[in-house]
């Protein structure tokens, strides 16, 4: 009996032994980043429902030398976004609301153009397509968080002038502020309470007495942390919080709230929660998986995970759930020299048994491993959305994989199959024409090779130009120097930077992802700017409506002028040949009894081709005027284009076809009010070779 219960005690001994040694170990981890007198940090664990580790290092206030305890209250930034996601997701259980609604049902005047069906869900796993308010704000000349009072209401006025999507909306995942910024609006139409108010209630039932969103950037918190950073001076800067956007992040909570938090969410199925069951699922009907209600589900140090981090200012926070062990750990801080990230990893690490689970590769990756052909590995490949560029490059004999500013070193284990160094698990097959990752969960992403092909002189000057947003009011410049170099200069910044041209679709310059887009005479018409998490903004190249009344000839020169009658009443066009000193050889008049006017010619391989406005004949007061003669001048076919209004040609450029007129066209609201208003939009006219119009197409308007 007696050694019954020595050996009892033995094994519970053995036991508080091993957690004390690990809770030895997990302060250790932490101790080694904080110091006591530097911004602080609040850890806490919890196992199958119980709290087993809480500690608080460090100081919330620097200035009056505040500690950073159970009462301290930090911003957990974007991690907050599953309690935002969390209050969608309990209006559609009380069916309030769909997650399947189209976010215009209660806001009207977001997207009106967009005809695909924006979900809610599509806010909740970041799959809608809209913009980053974040990076749209930066590309508008001004930070986000140098916004003084930049709240909820300002974004969406943002977003209501954002004429198109990144993408269509469920094709494509790209993580986005602005989509939890949108669902604030939804709850607060459906409640008819403001967001600060419906989520007061909210955290209070789930016992978070000590949570809320911020509601304005000079209101008193108690207990506030306040954020730091050194920036890499070696000494502690406060950073300034001037904004009161919520929803996306700006949640400030304590270590105690959280904690509660965590322990309802692993006791949820214990005792039928049906709101936090779901919670730390997937969202039906998405194709997406690995993002759900605020959440990320990707599996984490070889385990099923449930998980996010958050950052802003000097404030950073990390989630990780292993539901399967019910595990937590919860880190946040005011410190912004250290990651949360990390050192909560290095816990989880440090807690989690070592995993038995080898890794599940696609199949493809094991067929793979047997191709023989040796393929090229090195090159340019072109993110899964076509918004990013990988390079796969030698240096000193070792082969590394550079994205923008991002390099890592590759290890070859085979002719085609590569791993990373730093993650030896994600592994790299090559392809012929494309490069797929092969994670150890089953998950694959496949890179398309771009061709980079030679990009001539002609290219670059069709690039050259003017291109403009409105939505933004914003536009960017692309010019060439003198040693034929393409530069990119955006009207927000003061420098310009070196265009690198891929091929003829690809460009890059600096963060900027620039795709061409050209019409079907081969012309650039527009380029999609992807800046970070905005994607693909349309800029449209500006028109430069030139005329060019005189070109060289074999033996001199050929132009075109507007002479007026003896009284004044009308006007023709003049047509004159002339030697290389000036003298005429010939001339030729062209129009009828009223006014016509002459801007360009164009020369073409039997002749030549005279492009201006004739009010003599067409359809309205002044129409589009095309003449087609022989190289004597000879008319061989006259055409005018136009409606009611002023239509003008201003000069023309030969297709495989026929020809492209370009010039402008009126359109006003009445056709007999005195008082009304017109616009004028630069017009492009696509004729045949015997000047028979094809089609014709209104571009950008022209200020006055």
């Amino acid at each position: 009996m007696k050694t019954k219960i020595l050996f009892v005690a033995l094994l519970i001994s053995t036991f508080l032994n091993a957690q004390e040694n690990k809770i030895t170990k997990i302060d250790s981890i932490v101790n080694a980043k904080v110091k006591p007198n530097h911004p602080g940090i609040a850890v806490g664990i919890v196992k199958d429902g119980t709290i087993i580790y809480e500690k608080y290092l460090g100081l919330a206030n620097l200035q009056h030398q505040v500690k950073f305890d159970e009462k301290t209250r930090s911003n957990i930034a974007s991690t907050a976004k599953q309690f935002t996601a969390l209050m969608i997701l309990d209006l559609s259980i009380k069916e309030k609301l769909s997650l399947e609604d189209d976010i215009r049902k209660y806001l009207t005047k977001l997207y009106p153009t967009v005809k695909e069906k924006i979900k809610i869900r599509n806010l909740l796993n970041h799959t809608s397509g809209i913009r980053d308010y974040v990076e749209l704000l930066d590309l508008d000349g001004a930070v986000w968080w140098q916004r003084f009072g930049l709240d909820n209401d300002d974004v969406l006025e943002m977003l209501k002038n954002q004429e198109d999507l990144g993408f269509q909306p469920s094709s494509k995942y790209s993580y986005s502020n602005s989509n939890y910024i949108v669902l604030t609006k939804i709850i607060e139409k459906i409640t008819g309470k403001t967001f600060n108010e419906y989520s007061k209630s909210f955290f209070e039932n789930l016992g978070m007495n000590e949570t809320s969103f911020v509601e304005r950037y000079m209101k008193v918190i108690p207990n506030r942390a306040n954020p730091y950073s050194d920036w890499g001076r070696g000494e502690w800067w406060e950073v300034p919080t001037v904004t009161k956007t919520n929803g996306e992040g700006f949640l400030f909570t304590t270590l105690k709230d959280q904690l509660t938090y965590e322990i309802a969410v692993q006791n949820a199925n214990y005792n039928n929660n049906v709101l936090l069951i779901e919670s730390q699922k997937p969202i039906s009907n998405s194709k997406i998986k690995t993002y759900g209600f605020g959440l990320e589900l990707k599996d984490k140090l070889g385990r099923k995970s449930v998980h996010h981090s958050g950052g802003t200012y000097g404030f950073h926070s990390q989630t990780y759930r292993f539901p399967e062990e019910k595990l937590t750990i919860f880190a946040m801080s005011n410190n912004g020299n250290i990651s949360t990230n990390l050192i909560a990893q290095s816990i989880a690490k440090l807690l989690l048994p070592k995993s038995t689970e080898k890794p599940k590769y696609d199949s493809k990756f094991y067929e793979a491993k047997s191709i023989k052909n040796e393929v090229t590995v090195l090159g340019k490949y072109t993110y899964p959305n076509e918004n990013s560029v990988v390079e796969i490059l030698q240096k000193n004999g070792k082969t590394f994989w550079k994205e923008k500013n991002f390099t890592v070193e590759m290890v070859s284990e085979s002719k085609n199959t590569f791993s990373f160094t730093n993650n030896p698990e994600l592994k790299v097959v090559f392809y012929q024409d494309k490069m797929t990752e092969y994670y150890a969960s089953g998950k694959t992403m496949h890179y398309k090779r771009i061709n980079t092909l030679p990009v001539l002189l002609y290219d670059l000057e069709g690039l050259t130009g003017n291109y403009y947003n409105k939505e933004l009011a914003i536009n960017f410049d692309l010019k060439l120097t003198k040693e034929n170099k393409l530069k990119f200069k955006l009207s927000t910044n003061k420098d310009s930077n070196d265009v690198e041209i891929y091929n003829r679709k690809y460009m890059q310059s600096d963060n900027f992802f620039l795709k061409i887009v050209k019409d079907q005479f081969d012309r650039v018409t527009e380029i999609l700017l992807t800046y970070g998490r905005a994607k693909n903004i349309r800029f449209r190249k500006k028109t430069n409506l030139k005329f060019q009344p005189k070109i060289k000839t074999e033996n001199g020169s050929i132009n075109v002028t507007t002479i007026g009658s003896r009284k004044g009443n009308s006007s023709q066009i003049l047509l004159t040949k002339n030697y290389e000193n000036g003298n005429e050889i010939w001339f030729k008049k062209f129009g009828g009894k009223s006014y016509d006017k002459a801007n360009s010619i164009l020369a073409t391989n039997d002749g030549y081709l005279i492009i201006g406005s004739t009010s003599s004949y067409g359809n309205g007061n002044y129409d589009m005027y095309v003449i087609k003669t022989n190289k004597k001048g000879k008319k061989i076919w006259q055409n005018t284009y136009g409606d009611f209004y002023n239509e003008y040609g201003y000069f023309a450029e030969k297709t495989s076809t026929g020809f492209l007129i370009k010039g402008t066209k009126q359109n006003c609201t009445s056709n007999s009010d005195i008082n009304r208003k017109c616009t004028t939009n630069v017009w492009f006219v696509n004729i045949d070779k015997n000047g028979k119009e094809v089609s014709n197409k209104i571009l950008e308007q022209i200020k006055d």
